[in-house]
């Protein structure tokens, strides 16, 4: 077990849930202390999204929106008298030993490292990250970590998305699940049937382990498609060879979490067709996975 787990699930496990004595957390003090508010989620989530807008990434002729495959995020909740925190952050290739170093000097952990996206210029890499204690303390380690990079971080008043160019209901339906518009971007997130657990406690789909799929509009009733399916290992190779099957490109094969239960692998993929065409091939990987049921 990793030394900041080691050190700290037996008391967490043992507090989950909060005393009668145990003051709620404000989150609206840990979104200043990294200097972004968040929203609260279900399952006692507050999570704060850092989309790389400053990053203008190409695959062919195609710039990458930030919600679409560039968006950095956090994630909080409490767990008894503490706080955890998962992340997923996005990087250029200088600026990951920066941020590595700061993260692990401060005292969180690196779960994850690694690329999603094949062909994109420049390349990006995806850092997940963890840690356990005082949610604030954790929120200014983010803070002091992110600022050797160029992760844009404000407090800016958010402005209406553009319009979804392309027939949502239709994907809604397909799927099985409602999604959102994220600046342009139609992100649906999906949960699986049987709960996932993170030093023997329930991880809410907000920390990052629903099937997640975006959908970038590229005009004339096409799209691109990326994100990640969470499987367990007797899954994997289905979903890959029904993606493949149906023209989508995996690009990714990984874990994101150091002591998650069951064992989850996370499938990343790519495609680029007509919206009908995407969702066939979606549906059949769908098909393969354990999902929770409406």
């Amino acid at each position: 077990m990793p030394r900041i787990h080691a050190l700290l699930a037996t008391a967490i496990l043992a507090t989950v849930a909060p005393s009668a004595s145990h003051a709620a957390t404000d989150w609206k003090l840990v979104g200043q202390a990294l200097g972004k508010s968040g929203t609260e989620m279900p399952g006692g989530v507050y999570r704060i999204g850092l989309p790389r807008t400053d990053l203008h990434v190409k695959r062919g002729n195609t710039e990458l929106k930030a919600t679409f495959a560039l968006g950095s995020w956090v994630a909080f909740r409490e767990m008894g008298t503490s706080a955890e925190v998962m992340g997923d952050l996005v990087l250029t290739e200088d600026e990951i030993q920066p941020v590595m170093k700061s993260l692990l000097d401060s005292g969180l952990e690196i779960t994850a490292l690694h690329n999603h996206l094949f062909h994109a210029v420049p390349p990006t890499f995806y850092m997940h990250v963890g840690g356990m204690g005082d949610p604030i303390t954790l929120a200014k380690a983010i803070r002091t970590a992110l600022a050797l990079s160029k992760t844009p971080i404000s407090m800016a008043a958010s402005t209406p998305p553009p319009a979804i160019d392309l027939d949502t209901a239709a994907i809604d339906a397909a799927l099985g699940a409602k999604g959102n518009n994220a600046a342009g971007v139609y992100q649906v997130t999906i949960p699986r049937a049987e709960p996932i657990k993170s030093m023997g406690a329930a991880v809410p789909i907000a920390m990052g382990v629903g099937q997640a799929i975006n959908f970038q509009p590229l005009g004339e009733g096409e799209a691109a498609i990326t994100g990640d399916f969470i499987l367990i290992a007797k899954e994997v190779n289905p979903v890959i060879r029904a993606l493949r099957k149906n023209g989508i490109d995996v690009t990714a094969l990984h874990n994101h979490m150091l002591d998650d239960e069951p064992r989850m692998f996370f499938v990343h993929f790519w495609a680029q067709d007509e919206l009908g065409k995407l969702l066939t091939g979606l549906k059949a990987a769908l098909s393969e996975i354990a999902l929770k049921k409406n």
